[in-house]
C-alpha cells in the first residue's frame, strides 16, 4: 500500500458495497411547494387586504369624529356665549362642559386627567359606575374666559371596531384555507402529467427497449421533456449497445490469443529436455496468462453488473497469489506467508477472489522494502498485513479512487486502477473492503465477504 510514517484514522470502505452519496439538502416535493405558494399568496393577499381595510376604516372613521366634534366644540362656545347661564348641554352620544375662570380649579380637583390638556382632541379611557371601561375621545379649547369640553363615547364604536376585526381575521382564515384548497386542486392538475410522465418512465425502464413516450403527452412543456428523455433514453440504448458488443468482441478476442498462450505454454512445459531457467520463464508466462484471464472475467462481471457464482476457496487463491508474489520479489528482504484456518468458501467466481485479493496483496508487496507480509485467514474475512512505514491522510481519503497511485509510488507501475476495481468488485458482490494503521506500523487491508462461510 502506498505508505508513510503517519498513523491515520482507519479507512473505511465498507460503504464501497455502494458508490459515496451526496448529502443533498432536504427539498420539498413540487406538488407541496405549489400548495404552499398558493397557501402564501392567499393568506399575504388576505392579509395585506384586512390591514388595508381596517388602516382605512379607522382613518376615516377618526376624520369624521374629530370634523364633527370640531364643529360640536365651536358650537357649544358659541351657544356660550349666547347664553352663559347653560353651561352644559347633552348632544346625542356627546356631553359638553363649560367652565368659566371661576370653576377652573373645580376641573383640577374633579377631572385631573382634563386639566392639563391643552387645545385638540384626545382619546381618554376610564371607569364607569358599573366597573366597565369605557373610551372617549375629548375636544379641548381653552379661552381666557371659559374652557370648553367636549367628550363623544366611543364606547360602542371601540365595540364594533373589534367586532370587525374579528371578522377580518376570520376571512383571512377563511380566505387562507380556500387558498389551500385552490392550491390543492391546481397542484394536482399541474402534476398529474409529471407524475404520469415519471410513472411511464419507470415502467419503461424495467424492458430492454425503453417505450416511448412524448407520444402519450400533449406538444407542452411536460411533452417536450418527455420528447427530450425519449431521445435521451435512445442516446443511452446505443451506448450500452455498443458497450455490450464492445465488452463480448474484447472477451472473445482477448480469450483467443490466451488461450493459444496457454495451450502453448502447457505444451512446452511438458517436455522434459527444457532447462530449469526456461521453465521458470515459461511458469511465469503461465501466471500471468492465468492473471489476465482472471482479469478479464472481473472486469466483464463489473461491465455486466451481474454477480457471477462459485464456491470458491479462499485461501487457496490466496496460496496461489502468495507463490506468484514469491517470485517477484526480486531479492528484496520480504517474508510471505499465509496464516490461519483453511475453509472460507465464497459464492464468488475465482476470478473475482483473485482480482480482489490479488490488488490486496500486490500493494502490500510492492509498497514493503522490507520485513513480511502476512495473508492470515479469518472466519469470514481475510487480512493482509505489511510491515511498510504506515498510511498517509492523503493516501487514505483517496486510496479507492480510480486513478489515483499514492504518495510513494513513484517511479512503479500501474495506473492507479486497481484499488478502484476492488472497490467495484466490493459493491458488486457486497464485500467491504478497509485499510486501517498496523499495530506497531504498516498497514492492514481486510476484505470482508458477507455470506457466512462454508465448510468442503
Amino acid at each position: 500500500m502506498p505508505q508513510t510514517d503517519a498513523a491515520p484514522e482507519p479507512v473505511d470502505t465498507a460503504s464501497t458495497a455502494a458508490a459515496p452519496k451526496r448529502h443533498l439538502r432536504y427539498r420539498r416535493r413540487l406538488r407541496s411547494r405549489i400548495i404552499l405558494a398558493f397557501v402564501l399568496l392567499g393568506f399575504g393577499l388576505t392579509t395585506l387586504f384586512a390591514y388595508a381595510t381596517n388602516w382605512t376604516r379607522t382613518r376615516v372613521e377618526n376624520q369624521l369624529v374629530e370634523d364633527m366634534m370640531n364643529r360640536n366644540i365651536a358650537e357649544a362656545a358659541r351657544q356660550f356665549e349666547l347664553d352663559p347661564a347653560n353651561p352644559e348641554f347633552p348632544v346625542d352620544q356627546i356631553r359638553a362642559f363649560v367652565y368659566t375662570p371661576d370653576k377652573f380649579e373645580s376641573v383640577r380637583i374633579n377631572r385631573p386627567e382634563w386639566y392639563e390638556l391643552s387645545d385638540g382632541i384626545v382619546t381618554m379611557t376610564g371607569v364607569d359606575e358599573a366597573g366597565e371601561k369605557f373610551t372617549y375621545k375629548l375636544a379641548v379649547r381653552k379661552t381666557p374666559d371659559a374652557w370648553f369640553f367636549l367628550a363623544y363615547d366611543m364606547t360602542q364604536t371601540a365595540r364594533g371596531e373589534s367586532q370587525f376585526n374579528r371578522a377580518l381575521y376570520g376571512s383571512v382564515l377563511l380566505f387562507t384555507l380556500l387558498s389551500l384548497l385552490v392550491g390543492w386542486w391546481a397542484a394536482s392538475r399541474v402534476m398529474s402529467p409529471v407524475s404520469e410522465l415519471a410513472r411511464r418512465l419507470k415502467q419503461s425502464g424495467r424492458s430492454a427497449e425503453p417505450e416511448a413516450l412524448a407520444a402519450h403527452f400533449p406538444d407542452d412543456e411536460v411533452g417536450q421533456l418527455a420528447e427530450a428523455l425519449d431521445d435521451y433514453a435512445k442516446r443511452l440504448t446505443d451506448v450500452v449497445q455498443r458497450d455490450r458488443e464492445f465488452n463480448a468482441d474484447v472477451s472473445h478476442e482477448l480469450r483467443t490469443p490466451l488461450s493459444v498462450i496457454r495451450g502453448a505454454v502447457e505444451l512446452l512445459l511438458s517436455r522434459p529436455d527444457i532447462d530449469d531457467k526456461t521453465r521458470n520463464r515459461l511458469q511465469r508466462i503461465q501466471r500471468a496468462e492465468q492473471q489476465c484471464t482472471d482479469l478479464i472475467s472481473a472486469l466483464l462481471l463489473l461491465s455486466r453488473n451481474e454477480r457471477g457464482h462459485g464456491a470458491t476457496d479462499v485461501a487457496r487463491i490466496a496460496e496461489q497469489l502468495l507463490d506468484v508474489h514469491r517470485t517477484q520479489v526480486a531479492g528484496k528482504p520480504l517474508e510471505l506467508r499465509l496464516e490461519g484456518e483453511h475453509g472460507l468458501v465464497v459464492d464468488a467466481p475465482e476470478a473475482a477472489i483473485a482480482v480482489a485479493l490479488g490488488n490486496l496483496i500486490g500493494n502490500a508487496v510492492k509498497y514493503t522494502t522490507r520485513g513480511e507480509v502476512i495473508v492470515r485467514m479469518l472466519p469470514n474475512a481475510v487480512e493482509v498485513i505489511d510491515s511498510g512505514p504506515g498510511l498517509s491522510a492523503e493516501d487514505a481519503a483517496k486510496l479507492f479512487e480510480r486513478g489515483y497511485r499514492g504518495t510513494h509510488a513513484g517511479h512503479s507501475q500501474g495506473g492507479g486502477i486497481g484499488l478502484s476495481i476492488v472497490r467495484r468488485l466490493c459493491a458488486l458482490y457486497g464485500w467491504e473492503v478497509r485499510v486501517t494503521p498496523g499495530e506497531v506500523q504498516g498497514v492492514v487491508a481486510t476484505l470482508t465477504f458477507d455470506a457466512p462461510p462454508a465448510s468442503l
